[in-house]
């Protein structure tokens, strides 16, 4: 089966409730998922029904031709007074204030994440990927330059507010008011201005299922396709998956809370308090990449797939479906046959710890030293990190899912140095091969370190080397 039919075929997503029923064409009916697009929705005739049904619906107040979310969506548009003719997201947030209910929102820890998921894809294939809050405010907008330039002209800009009652039928706007998936093909926008465009977006939750807000990708059609779909699926597990990690590695906080309202269970295991004792463990941090201990018998090299396995379903506590691991294992996607054959070998390695459930996940806590070199980080002690940190997740893997697990972890150790007042902990990532021509931190140990020490020296010299080789200092990273 191919991605967009995997895809396509009836699914519900983690999290969601209700029986899946489907009509006889085998895609969902209104209620349960309406965020999936007909093939022949974006067909040329396809786009011109969507036109006719969009003009009808505001010339008359009849709605009929179109799926029942984009149907509603209309409806309560049309309630909130939107004019179709001429979209006005209000701007209501504007750089100073931007900048700091952004340093202090939750989801400034998903941007690692959606970098390496999204992002980095989107820059070359003409999209753009937006984070908004629980409002529907633009916290961050990023991709393609002459994307991001086109849809400004439509008040598409970090600040603005995307909710559906200001901005009408769109991808962000209307899953934060459904509360789940949605995708917006051209004409289905409620106002014209917007028609040009096509969205995917998925509702991100904390980790007592609230809404923190919703990770939009926009661009022409394909920004509306199955497979957008799943990678925009797949990386907003990822997102939860890291919010999670982050409150088991906090731990407790005052009165025995997380920083969370409330202490929530997923898949029976407790999010809130400090975690449950590991009956096993997984080292994926080089040079111990893939070895598995379990009580009471002897640690075993595991193949990089399994290890891989492993520690997504281990990062993914409340399970993946086929086609989210299929996403998450391989630049390309995988299909359903492949992952499940993949499972099965895995559980044979790995006996009961994978359970048997749909979708897939461990049967019990797997510990593992990525999680370890977070409570490091949590508890703030950055050498203790340092030492736990013995190299990147999984080096030879390719893995997307993996890419963004490395790139995080590493992205908060190097964090941790650079804030760091400890020069061992400084001199220690610099000495690593990711820190060695790391700018930044050279730069840093040129400032803690007093003038005329071995440490000061060494660190302006390397400055200089880097001068000579580079050019230039540091680049500017996008979402800095």
């Amino acid at each position: 089966m191919t991605i967009a039919a995997r895809t396509l075929a009836p699914r519900r997503r983690a999290g969601h409730t209700g029986p899946a029923t489907t009509t006889s064409r085998g895609w969902a009916v209104p209620g349960e998922e309406p965020d999936l697009l007909r093939p022949g929705a974006r067909s040329l005739a396809g786009g011109r029904a969507l036109h006719a049904a969009h003009e009808r619906f505001l010339s008359t107040g009849t709605v009929n031709g179109v799926r029942a979310v984009v149907a509603d969506s209309w409806r309560r548009s049309l309630r909130s007074g939107v004019d179709p003719e001429r979209p006005a997201p209000p701007v209501a947030l504007t750089d100073a204030d931007l900048r700091s209910y952004r340093s202090e929102h939750p989801l400034q820890h998903a941007l690692p994440v959606v970098r390496g998921l999204l992002l980095d894809a989107a820059v070359t294939e003409g999209f753009l990927v937006a984070l908004t809050d629980a409002d529907g405010r633009l916290l961050w907008v990023a991709g393609d330059a002459r994307v991001r330039r086109a849809v400004e002209g439509v008040g598409f800009v970090e600040g603005a507010a995307w909710a559906e009652a200001h901005a009408g039928t769109n991808a962000p706007g209307t899953a934060l008011a459904t509360g789940r998936d949605v995708q917006v093909l051209g004409a289905e926008h409620f106002t014209r201005a917007v028609q040009p465009w096509s969205c995917t977006a998925a509702v991100l939750r904390d980790p007592t299922g609230q809404a923190l807000g919703a990770l939009d990708v926009t661009g022409r059609d394909a920004a509306a396709s199955a497979l957008m779909l799943s990678l925009v699926r797949a990386t907003a597990a990822a997102v939860e998956a890291d919010l999670r990690a982050r409150v088991l590695a906090r731990g407790p906080g005052p009165a025995g809370g997380t920083g969370w309202p409330g202490p929530p269970v997923v898949a029976g295991w407790p999010v809130g308090g400090p975690a449950a004792p590991a009956a096993a463990r997984l080292e994926v941090l080089r040079p111990g990449s893939g070895v598995l201990h379990s009580p009471g018998a002897p640690a075993r090299t595991l193949s990089l797939r399994h290890a891989e396995l492993l520690l997504l379903l281990a990062e993914h506590p409340r399970g993946l479906h086929a086609d989210e691991l299929a996403v998450l294992l391989h630049p390309d996607a995988m299909s359903d046959v492949a992952v499940r054959a993949e499972v099965s070998r895995l559980r044979r390695a790995a006996g009961p710890l994978v359970d048997r459930s749909r979708p897939y996940r461990l049967a019990g806590p797997l510990g593992t030293d990525v999680a370890s070199v977070r409570q490091a980080l949590a508890a703030g002690d950055a050498r203790a990190a340092m030492d736990r940190y013995s190299g990147p997740v999984l080096p030879r893997s390719r893995a997307p899912g993996v890419e963004q697990v490395r790139d995080a972890l590493a992205s908060d150790v190097r964090a941790a140095a650079l804030h760091a007042t400890d020069p061992v902990v400084l001199e220690r990532w610099l000495d690593r091969e990711e820190g060695a021509e790391d700018w930044q931190a050279w730069e840093r140990l040129v400032a803690v370190t007093p003038p005329g020490s071995a440490a000061h020296a060494r660190a302006a010299g390397r400055l200089d080397l880097l001068v000579r080789r580079l050019g230039t200092g540091p680049a500017a990273h996008p979402w800095r």
